[in-house]
């Protein structure tokens, strides 16, 4: 099936109306109308083959929801004019060890993603959610809570929801834990909003000054400004459990010393430059840990959008047209957006 969609023929081109071939649903498939799609910095990357090894025409976009259109015969989940969400992953070997735990992001023989993944579709290679369909294997598919009012807010969850969601279910936060959210931008916000569902006590860490009230609406208790010496030394030792969301290489050490004994620092954002090496010392002598957490599995992942829908959490947003997307890469280097872009995916048809 012939749908419209937004994507680049190369690194150095920017993004265009493009037509593309959706495969008829399959007996376990489900297609869905995408209404929306969010934008994530791995969108930009991989578009621009900053990562390298990106498969052209490039599609982007894994923050997708929408509704279903039409679906496989032996198909039970799902049915015509559900809300659904599909995210970083459309398919896994389903057979080793991390699939058998519901472990699908972590899959031994790699995990197929949203787009840029190797599929038997043409054009040999996964297409995203910058179009207005998809289909999906239906193990794939997630299904949405929230109100109708709320979908475009959805969006960002199924990828800067889950990326801070994981590690914070992982790592076991809760009432009692003070934890700390490094960054408030796209998975930052989240971040903050999460950990302050689940009772924590959270203290932000920003490098602005400028971002204090918006990092207290949030949800978080406290705001740090990490330039400011005499601030980051007042919770010297004090934190269960830091998220670092910055993408950008840092000294690790300001917030390792931040840690409790038997605290953990996770990353969570993919620098372009290594972070310099951290202090051994600071980790060997209050057994403190760094350690990295990437999306969620399925089953983790409808568990996010669940627990998110019950608590009223959706992401803060910008909406755009698909005809802006060049446009909002280059502000969102810039770091100019409260704090995730979203395509209205009506703007595809003109």
């Amino acid at each position: 099936m012939t749908t419209k969609a937004y994507g680049a023929y190369a690194a150095d081109k920017p993004l265009q109306a493009l037509d593309i071939e959706r495969r008829a649903p399959g007996p376990r498939d489900v297609q869905i109308e995408i209404a929306y799609c969010g934008v994530c910095h791995s969108d930009l990357h991989t578009v621009r083959s900053e990562w390298g090894g990106t498969r052209y025409p490039c599609v982007p976009g894994h923050e997708i929801v929408g509704h279903v259109s039409a679906v496989g015969s032996e198909v039970g989940g799902f049915k015509v004019g559900d809300t659904v969400g599909v995210g970083c992953m459309v398919d896994s070997c389903r057979h080793c060890a991390a699939c058998d735990e519901g472990l699908e992001q972590y899959c031994e023989n790699g995990f197929v993603g949203t787009y840029n993944g190797r599929t038997a579709d043409a054009p040999g290679h996964t297409l995203g959610g910058y179009s207005q369909r998809i289909v999906v294997d239906e193990k794939f598919v997630l299904k949405i809570r929230h109100p109708e009012s709320q979908l475009a807010a959805v969006a960002p969850l199924l990828c800067a929801g889950i990326t801070t969601y994981s590690p914070l279910r992982h790592w076991k936060v809760g009432p009692g834990s003070k934890v700390g959210v490094v960054g408030i931008g796209g998975l930052g916000h989240m971040g903050v909003k999460l950990a302050h569902a689940m009772g924590a006590h959270v203290v932000a860490f920003t490098t602005s000054d400028s971002k204090r009230q918006a990092a207290l609406e949030l949800g978080a208790n406290e705001v740090v400004v990490s330039r400011n010496a005499d601030e980051m030394k007042a919770h010297a030792g004090s934190f269960d459990f830091i998220l670092n969301t910055v993408a950008a290489s840092h000294s690790l050490d300001a917030y390792t010393s931040l840690l409790k004994r038997d605290g953990s620092m996770v990353l969570v954002g993919v620098p372009e430059h290594p972070h310099p090496s951290p202090n051994i010392g600071n980790l060997i002598f209050k057994r403190r840990a760094i350690a990295g957490s990437l999306i969620g599995g399925i089953a983790e992942t409808q568990e996010m959008l669940d627990f998110c829908a019950e608590h009223g959490i959706v992401s803060d947003i910008e909406m755009i047209r698909a005809q802006q997307i060049d446009e909002a890469y280059d502000r969102m280097v810039k770091g100019d957006v409260k704090y995730r872009f979203v395509i209205d995916n009506k703007s595809l048809a003109g």
